[in-house]
Formats: C-alpha cells, sequence, structure tokens
C-alpha cells in the first residue's frame, strides 16, 4: 500500500513545486519590473503614426473560420503520421479505423465547402 501512496507523493510534490515556481517567478517580475506609467507610454502605436479615430473596428468571421479549418485540418492531419510510420504491421482493422477517420474529415470539409466557407470573397 505504500507505493500506492508514494505515487501520489510524487504527484502532489511536482504540483506544489510548479505552483511555487511560478509564484516566486511572479513576485520576481512584480519586485524587480519597473512601473513608471507615463501618458505616453499609454497612448496606443501604430507603427509610428499617430492613432486616429478609436480603437474599434469590425473583422470579418471569415478570418476566423479559415483559421479555425487550418487547425482543424492540421491537427487531424499529424495523427495520419504515426499510422503511416507503422503502417504494415497494424492489420485490416487500423486500415478500417483510418478510412473512418478520413471519411470524416472529409465529411467535416464537404460541409464547409457546401456552407460557401471556403469560398474568400
Amino acid at each position: 500500500m505504500e507505493t500506492y501512496y508514494e505515487s501520489y507523493g510524487v504527484v502532489l510534490a511536482v504540483l506544489v513545486t510548479g505552483i511555487g515556481l511560478v509564484a516566486v517567478a511572479f513576485g520576481a517580475a512584480r519586485l524587480v519590473a519597473p512601473r513608471r506609467p507615463i501618458p505616453t507610454k499609454l497612448l496606443t502605436y501604430e507603427c509610428g503614426i499617430d492613432p486616429v479615430g478609436q480603437g474599434w473596428s469590425q473583422s470579418q468571421v471569415r478570418y476566423y473560420i479559415y483559421g479555425f479549418l487550418f487547425v482543424i485540418f492540421d491537427v487531424e492531419a499529424v495523427f495520419l503520421f504515426p499510422w503511416a510510420g507503422i503502417f504494415e504491421g497494424l492489420g485490416y482493422q487500423a486500415v478500417v479505423e483510418m478510412g473512418i477517420f478520413i471519411g470524416i474529415l472529409a465529411v467535416g470539409l464537404l460541409y464547409a465547402w457546401r456552407k460557401g466557407v471556403l469560398r474568400w470573397a
């Protein structure tokens, strides 16, 4: 029974050490960092040009959708590489599972295409 609780002791020690390191880092930054807020430092900076108008502007949702789709398909492609590396030893069941996986990706891509999400303008 000792080894059971010893394993939790290691996890607890790592957790406490991690929290302690973060607290020390934040405390040191608070003590060492200079703080002299003046109006010039707090002014919004836009490539050397004084800001004109308000800081709020509308942005198109399509940029976020493209980014989201890229992340989804990029992360899913990462799962294909380890599978392709050991493809020969996996057997027929793994081929079927990967076919289902790629099918789900294809359905998602088809859905995005049919909704017109992939059309830029």
